[in-house]
Parts: structure tokens; C-alpha cells; sequence
């Protein structure tokens, strides 16, 4: 029942739901919080009269708050509301999760000092999508009550309460063990078998747990609602277009009139088996994902086993030798190390992570099987289109591959001390598990090997002749500069890409095949040419700038993001902010890209920036520690990396605003500009190894990318600088 209780908070307080009332975007808030955070601004400033005279302001336009209190929790806690130019500025305060709440107004100036205020409108923004609404006449009445929310709140406070107490004890009673369904009085054991014995008529009698008694007195039969329309009226029928349940004033006057309808008990028990089926599928994902972290404990277990004894076989093989071999027995203890920590990392990463999903998913289980109880099926309704949403997705996320471990215990290693004290430096590790003949040496396929940009593409094929069977392939390369090969690919595919590799560089390439009995020779080395970096002079001084031409990558990019114009333009179906990577990685270097804001709506926050290639892809670029960023509004921009956010710099985007991302893998640092203007001072610097161009951004912004520029002229001349 833990899990489920971040279910049960109000975004804004931070607390369990008082009197929670849902948003049209389903999300839940306590009516006092959401009276809290309303907006009041002059009825000519509301989207309504600005759509009305024509203006191409958008709808967020009168609302101008500090975007950074929504993200950093080292903001002071205080700013100002500056909606229009008239209104002075307010106090305001911020809840526990970092969410504005304005307090009420100031007392007006007396009427003879001051000319009567312009009506005003309300306006409420859901502080977890950042959706506005506007509320009509009724205000916050217009939006219904969540009785089933507070119906499973009560519940679960109940359960965390203090142990039921005997009703018979004298003095000092005792906890309760059972509780009668019938004489609806809890007993303790000695209070049970001296006033409740198990015969004659009491034998009948239903005993349970005292829990399950408190839950069933708390049951209530069920609650009939009445419509937030006509207040008078019950609920009776339910409205397929609007998905809401309706009256019958509703129908006969109302909006829905001319709507399909449906009976409201009929909808209520599809719904609910609809919800029930989709908790089938989401509970054997979890019961399978326990199972899966008990077999990944056990493995921690068999690997620090396995590598106990592969150390002391080293160990006594390595002991065996003359003193020429103790400087290559500490290089062997030293590999099998490095792979025992290798194999415990991966393998505690990934229970660390499946745990986090496991308690979200259990969490979400309970909160939904506490819906299921409940008898209304008016508030059921209301929240249950969400509700298997959520479920569907989450069971998604426990997609193929998820409850796969990422490494395996063996350490297939055996020392092999045969050859002679001459060839003490060709000691190495072989397998010889099986007695069948190692493969022959892959052939790489020339005419379908390539280089384009910084990546190169590699193919081949074992021997027409071979019979011998391979499990794998492993593809080497060295550095582009003739150094030591390292691998860059282990698996069964007989083609690969690599990308991030450096501009302008020679790399050398060579693979070789494997299977259980050993390795093969290596196959033959080939050489590959990246692209050449173009030179830009600037004042007379060269300096050099790797000019690369990219899109973005709809493969490694969220569902979410819609592409088009040649994956070159960017958008986002969702109101969450969304990630996508450009095709091209960079390792070293200078490089500059441009992004034109093509569509700029209700003042999100787009963040422009460069990521590693595994950087969370739901939620904001900077929110963790793989991506460097600036999140921008239409007013000011910020720096983020890791969720720290830095150096708040007035202006902002709109709608044709250019953003610009130089990244100098040279002097390590990255620089942003907006409109060819530096934004800001010098964003990050110490920046080291591979990056990816990175964009995150919802459906109010769409983005077009520009690849194969100069670097502009506030860098150049900087450059050019003695």
C-alpha cells in the first residue's frame, strides 16, 4: 500500500487530497490549492477577447510567471505576478514541489483614490501538464468533485492507523484479533472464547480480520451524485462524446443534447471490466518482474562466487610459474577484476532501476484496485479513461527486453599454462569448454563498407567453405590516430555502425568470429577515411571547424515526437516535454547548428542543448546527468545540467527566433546564442567525450534544424583573438 501513496498527494501542497476536484486534463487538486493558484486578469486581456479582436497574441499572453520557480528549488521563494502593466506586483509563495501559489489579493485602495477595476476572469493552470483553463461563471464549482479520490484517501489513512482495540476488555484492552460481521463488535482472543464461543447459534457467525471488519463498517452504500449543471438533478446517463456522466436536464437543454448516451449503470460495468482486464496483463508484468529481481540478486551472488574461483585457479596457475610470470599474472588478476566489477555494475544498475519501475507499477496497482472498490459509478467514470491509459502505457514500459539480464554470471576464462617459458608475454585466456574447432577469420566485404560524416558502416561474412559454427562476431577499431584497437561491437549481426567517431581522422578496422571452443584469427585490417573538416578564416587568423551535416534521429528519439521534412523539423503530440538526439555524435572539434522556432505556443519552455546517447527521453533536456542544456520562454533563459539550474539571462523566443548551439570539444565548452547573439556567458565548460544534439520540446513548439554553418561572429572574433 506504500507504494500507492504518491498517488494520493496533491501536486501543489504536497499533502493527501483535501476535497480534490478533477481538471478537464483529469489531473486532481485540492479545491483549496486550486483556489490558491487561480490568476485574475482583466476580462480584455482574457484568450476569449484577445481571440475576439484578432489579436495573434497566444493564449498564455496575459500570464507572465517566473518559469524558473516551477523547476529550481533554489529559487528564493519568492517573485511577482506581472500580468499586465497596471497590476502591482504580489508576493508569492512556493508549495514543496516547486509549483507558484499566490495568495489573495490586496485590499483595493479606497474607491475615491481609485477608478472601479475592468472585470476580470479566472484562469487555472494545472500545475503537473501546465494546461490553462479558463473558468466560466460557476468557477471552481464547475469542476466535479472526486469522491472516489477521497473515498480511497480515507482508506488508506485508516489502514496506517493504530491497531484496532478489543470492545469487551475492562481495563486496558487488548488489540483486536477478529471482528464479528454479525455482532459488529471486535473481540481479542480471551474476549472471544469467554463471550463468543464457536457454538450453538455464534458457531454461524463470520469472523474476519480486524482490517477487513474496519474497511467493511467504513463501506457506505453507494453515493448518488448530482450534476454539476443543474445541481438538482442526479446522474443517469453518460455522454460517449464528452466521456462524463450527464442528467436528464442535461439532455432534454444542455450541451448534450444532441450527444450519444448511454445508461450510466452499463458504462460503469464496462469500464470497470475494462480497467480489471487491463490490471490482468500489468499484474503478471510485476509478479514477472519479482521474479526476475530475485533471479538478478541470485546472480550477484553466483558472480562473486564464480569470480572468487577464477581468481584462485589464476592465482595457483600463475604461483606455479617462475618469477618471469608474476608481472603478467598481476596484468591477468587485474582483467578478471575489471570484468567482476563490470558484471556486478550492470547487473545492480539494472535492479536498481527495476526496482524504481516495480514500485511505480505496484503503486499504480493499488491505487487502482482501491478504485475498483468504490461504489459510485459516476466518479469511477470519471477517472477511469485515465486510469487504463495509464495502466496500457505502464505495462508497455515492462516491454520486451525489460526482464532480460544484461549480463551473464560465467566468467569463461581458463588459463591455458602449456606453452613454454619463451612465450610467457602470449599468456592470455581461452575457452575451452568444447571440443570442436574454432571458426575461421571473417571476410570483410569491401564493397559494402562506407564512411559518411563521423560514422563509419562495416560488413562481412564468414568463408564460403567454413563449416565450423559461430556464435559471434567481435569488431575492433583503434583510435584514428594508429593506436591500440578497442571493440565497438560483440553479437550476432554480420553488419554494424559506428557512429562518434572523430572528423577528418584514418581509422583501422578488423573483426573476428568466436564460439564456444575459442577465437578466430583476426580477419584482414581495412582502412576508412572519415569526412575532412572545412576551414572558415576569420581577420586573417585560421582556426579549424568540423562542418557536419545531420538530422534529427528518429530511432533513438520518444514516441511522441513527430517528424517531418526529412526528419529535419521537430513537434511533440504530448503537453510533456519530450527528447529527441540529432543522427551525428561528436567527440572532438568545433561545431555550430542552428534551430529556427517555427511555431511557438502558451509559453512552454524548450530546452536546446547536447546529450549523451542514453539521456532520459520524458522528461526535460538538463534533468539529469547525461544532457547540458538552455531551457528558454519568451522572456529569459536558464542553464541546466543534472536539474541544477545557472545563470538566468533575460531574453527570450517567439515565433521565428533563431537559437543557436556551439559546441568546442577543443577548448571543452558549450556557448548558446539567440537571434546571433550570445545568450548569457559560456554555458559549460570541462566537457569531455561523446555528445549528441539534442532537443526537448511539447505540442506547442515545432523546430526546424540547420546543419553546415560557420560559427558565428561573436565566437569567431573571440577566436580570432590573440
Amino acid at each position: 500500500m506504500e507504494e500507492m501513496e504518491e498517488e494520493l498527494k496533491c501536486p501543489v501542497c504536497g499533502s493527501f487530497y483535501r476535497e480534490p476536484i478533477i481538471l478537464p486534463c483529469s489531473h486532481n487538486l485540492c479545491q483549496a490549492c486550486a483556489r490558491n493558484i487561480l490568476v485574475q486578469t482583466p476580462e480584455s486581456e482574457s484568450p476569449q477577447s484577445r481571440r475576439a479582436s484578432g489579436s495573434a497574441v497566444s493564449d498564455y499572453d496575459y500570464l507572465d510567471l517566473d518559469k524558473m520557480s516551477l523547476y529550481s528549488e533554489a529559487d528564493s521563494g519568492y517573485g511577482s505576478y506581472g500580468g499586465f502593466a497596471s497590476a502591482p506586483t504580489t508576493p508569492c509563495q512556493k508549495s514543496p514541489n516547486g509549483v507558484r501559489v499566490f495568495p489573495p489579493a490586496a485590499p483595493p485602495p479606497p474607491a475615491a483614490l481609485a477608478p472601479p477595476p475592468p472585470p476580470r476572469n479566472a484562469c487555472l493552470t494545472c500545475p503537473q501538464c501546465h494546461r490553462s483553463l479558463v473558468l466560466d461563471e460557476r468557477g471552481l464549482r464547475g469542476f466535479p468533485r472526486n469522491r472516489l479520490l477521497e473515498g480511497v484517501i480515507d482508506r488508506y489513512q485508516q489502514g496506517r492507523a493504530a491497531a484496532l482495540r478489543c470492545q469487551l476488555c475492562e481495563k486496558a484492552p487488548k488489540e483486536a484479533a477478529v471482528m464479528c460481521e454479525q455482532c459488529d463488535v471486535f473481540y481479542c482472543d480471551p474476549c472471544r472464547l469467554r463471550c463468543h464461543p464457536p457454538r450453538g447459534p455464534l458457531a454461524k457467525h463470520r469472523l474476519v480480520p480486524p482490517a477487513q471488519g474496519r474497511v467493511s463498517r467504513r463501506l457506505s452504500p453507494r453515493k448518488i451524485s448530482t450534476c454539476t449543471d443543474h445541481e438538482l438533478e442526479n446522474h443517469s446517463m453518460y455522454c460517449v462524446q464528452c466521456k462524463s456522466p450527464v442528467c436528464y436536464q442535461c439532455l432534454e437543454e444542455g450541451k448534450h443534447s444532441s450527444h450519444e448516451v448511454k445508461a450510466l449503470g452499463a458504462m460503469w460495468k464496462l469500464h470497470k471490466s475494462q480497467l480489471s482486464q487491463a490490471l490482468n496483463g500489468l499484474s503478471d508484468r510485476a509478479k514477472e518482474a519479482k521474479e526476475f529481481l530475485v533471479q538478478l540478486r541470485n546472480m550477484v551472488q553466483q558472480i562473486q562466487e564464480n569470480s572468487v574461483e577464477f581468481e584462485a585457479c589464476l592465482v595457483a596457475q600463475c604461483d606455479a610459474l617462475i618469477d618471469a610470470l608474476n608481472r603478467r599474472k598481476a596484468q591477468l588478476l587485474s582483467r578478471v577484476n575489471k570484468e567482476h566489477e563490470h558484471k556486478l555494475k550492470v547487473v545492480r544498475d539494472q535492479i536498481s532501476h527495476c526496482t524504481v519501475k516495480l514500485r511505480q507499477t505496484t503503486g499504480l496497482m493499488e491505487y487502482c484496485l482501491e478504485v475498483i472498490k468504490e461504489n459510485d459509478p459516476s466518479g469511477f467514470l470519471q477517472i477511469s479513461d485515465a486510469l487504463i491509459r495509464r495502466v496500457h502505457l505502464t505495462e508497455d514500459q515492462w516491454g520486451k527486453g525489460t526482464l532480460t539480464p544484461r549480463m551473464t554470471t560465467d566468467f569463461d576464462l581458463n588459463l591455458d599454462n602449456a606453452p613454454l617459458l619463451q612465450s610467457i608475454h602470449q599468456l592470455d585466456f581461452v575457452q575451452m569448454k568444447v571440443s570442436s574447432p574454432v571458426p575461421a577469420p571473417p571476410i570483410l566485404q569491401l564493397e559494402e563498407c562506407c564512411t559518411h560524416n563521423n560514422s563509419a558502416t562495416l560488413s562481412w561474412k564468414q568463408p564460403p567453405l567454413s563449416t565450423v559454427q559461430v556464435e559471434g562476431y567481435i569488431l575492433e577499431l583503434d583510435d584514428g590516430n594508429g593506436g591500440q584497437f578497442r571493440e565497438v561491437y560483440v553479437g550476432k549481426e554480420t553488419m554494424c555502425t559506428v557512429d562518434g567517431l572523430h572528423f577528418n581522422s584514418t581509422y583501422s578496422a578488423r573483426v573476428k568470429a568466436f564460439n564456444k571452443t575459442g577465437v578466430s584469427p583476426y580477419s584482414k585490417t581495412l582502412v576508412l577515411q572519415t569526412s575532412e573538416g572545412c576551414n572558415f578564416d576569420t581577420q586573417g587568423t585560421p582556426y579549424s571547424q568540423l562542418v557536419a551535416w545531420f538530422s534529427f534521429d528518429p530511432a533513438s528519439a520518444h514516441a511522441d515526437i513527430i517528424f517531418s521534412n526529412d526528419n529535419l523539423t521537430v513537434t511533440c503530440n504530448s503537453y510533456d516535454d519530450r527528447v529527441v538526439l540529432g543522427k551525428t555524435g561528436f567527440s572532438k572539434g568545433l561545431h555550430y547548428w542552428e534551430l529556427s522556432i517555427d511555431r511557438y505556443d502558451n509559453h512552454p519552455d524548450p530546452a536546446f542543448g547536447v546529450a549523451r546517447i542514453d539521456v532520459l527521453k520524458d522528461a526535460m533536456l538538463g534533468k539529469d546527468d547525461k544532457a547540458w542544456a538552455m531551457y528558454v520562454d519568451n522572456n529569459r533563459s536558464w542553464f541546466m545540467h543534472n536539474n541544477s539550474h545557472t545563470n538566468r539571462t533575460e531574453g527570450g523566443i517567439t515565433k521565428g527566433a533563431t537559437v543557436g548551439v556551439l559546441l568546442d570539444l577543443t577548448r571543452r565548452t558549450l556557448t548558446f546564442s539567440i537571434n546571433e547573439d550570445q545568450q548569457g556567458p559560456v554555458a559549460f565548460e570541462n566537457l569531455e567525450g561523446l555528445f549528441f544534439p539534442a532537443v526537448s520540446l511539447n505540442r506547442n513548439v515545432q523546430v526546424t534544424l540547420h546543419t553546415g554553418l560557420p560559427v558565428p561572429e561573436f565566437y569567431a572574433s573571440r577566436s580570432a583573438m590573440p
